[in-house]
């Protein structure tokens, strides 16, 4: 369960992956984690595979580096372009966009901040030049990725279109052994990241409230209530 700001790389401001580099880089996740969602959840990397995935390959820290962000931002010849970014007007995504927005202009980096309801949001979620998207869980990363980030996806709301990426993802959804699947993932996290395709700030949290006699119903990744579980002491 989560949240990614994402650009879509159809627009001409974001075909360059210096750009979307640099978006990254000027955000600390840690912060949109305590300022979204008051802390209840774990950083996440921007590749959208999480720890609780079989093949989560661990990849070295991202450094959060503000004035490396608007030095590659210039680089691109990017410096004075104003980014509007978009989010639904509903808590915690709109609290999360909003932190990202301020540290991008705590970087320098210019913002104009746009928020939607969802009776309109949602009319053109996967259209939207620089947004953000709450993505629920699936039981494997390969599931994820196939579903959001391969080339001519219909929920492929980055425009991520990648060649080595997309060949990578048929190889590692060949692979059944977590083990052997996770070297590739490596690989395909690492290209994510490289390219910029999103800013993903945690992973959230979920709870399901009992009481203290109610035994077997935990709460599931996906929201499932498994009640052949369930019983009460």
């Amino acid at each position: 369960a989560t949240i990614v700001i994402r650009t879509n790389q159809d627009a001409d401001a974001y075909k360059d992956a210096r750009v979307r580099r640099a978006l990254a880089m000027a955000v600390d996740n840690s912060v949109c984690l305590e300022l979204g969602v008051a802390g209840l959840g774990k950083p996440a990397e921007n590749h959208h595979v999480c720890p609780i995935h079989p093949e989560y390959a661990k990849l070295p820290p991202q450094k959060h580096d503000p004035a490396g962000a608007l030095a590659l931002m210039k680089e691109a010849g990017m410096a004075d372009y104003e980014h509007e970014l978009i989010s639904i007007d509903d808590d915690w995504r709109r609290n999360t966009t909003d932190a990202v927005a301020a540290q991008l202009r705590d970087a320098g980096i210019k913002v104009k901040r746009t928020i939607l309801p969802g009776s309109t949001f949602w009319n053109d979620w996967a259209k939207y030049p620089f947004s953000s998207t709450n993505w629920n869980m699936r039981p494997l990363g390969v599931q994820v990725l196939a579903l959001a980030y391969r080339s001519g996806e219909a929920w492929n709301e980055c425009a991520f279109n990648n060649a080595e990426f997309d060949s990578l993802l048929a190889q590692a959804l060949s692979i059944a052994n977590a083990d052997e699947r996770r070297k590739v993932m490596a690989r395909i996290q690492k290209i994510m990241q490289d390219e910029g395709v999103i800013i993903q700030p945690y992973w959230r949290s979920l709870y399901r409230h009992t009481r203290p006699n109610v035994k077997g119903a935990e709460m599931h990744p996906t929201f499932e209530m498994h009640l052949y579980k369930y019983s009460i002491a």
